[in-house]
């Protein structure tokens, strides 16, 4: 992880974050909660939660990391392609550790193989006791995958 920084997302970053997000195979956005002000109220809702990693001025990976009181919640966690597998995604997860998240559930696609398999790597049980359900309360909010 050499001449990687991990550093709180503030709100300046949004650009530059949503540019990586745009960057990545397969990434999914959604058409309104991924939109500026959502992410900026998002990070005004959980102060110091959300990290990103910085080489060489430019930003190379994400965490968007909340809390609902009890537990936390990663979102559009993700790392450049070309420096995958070098620490940083756990460099990241541990700095949202470290900032008072003791627990995290994050949710990701089956169709994310790369992803399944860096979670279950590092150590996030597959739960297999519980089912979840979305319901979706406002329509135009849909996700599109990058190609």
């Amino acid at each position: 992880m050499e001449g990687v920084t991990i550093r709180p997302m503030v709100a300046e970053d949004y650009s530059n974050v949503h540019k990586l997000w745009k960057s990545i195979h397969n990434f999914g956005l959604l058409s309104v909660d991924d939109r500026e002000d959502r992410i900026l109220d998002f990070l005004e809702r959980n102060p110091g939660l959300s990290v990103v990693a910085v080489k060489d001025d430019e930003i190379v990976g994400s965490i968007l990391c909340g809390h609902d009181g009890r537990k936390g919640s990663f979102y559009h966690v993700c790392v450049r392609e070309d420096l995958r597998k070098r620490g940083i995604g756990k460099s990241m997860s541990v700095a949202c550790k470290d900032a008072g998240i003791n627990y995290v559930a994050l949710q990701t696609y089956k169709r994310n193989a790369l992803g399944n398999s860096f979670w279950n790597g590092e150590g996030y049980k597959l739960r297999d006791d519980y089912n979840t359900y979305d319901f979706l309360l406002n329509e135009e909010n849909i996700t599109k995958f990058n190609s």
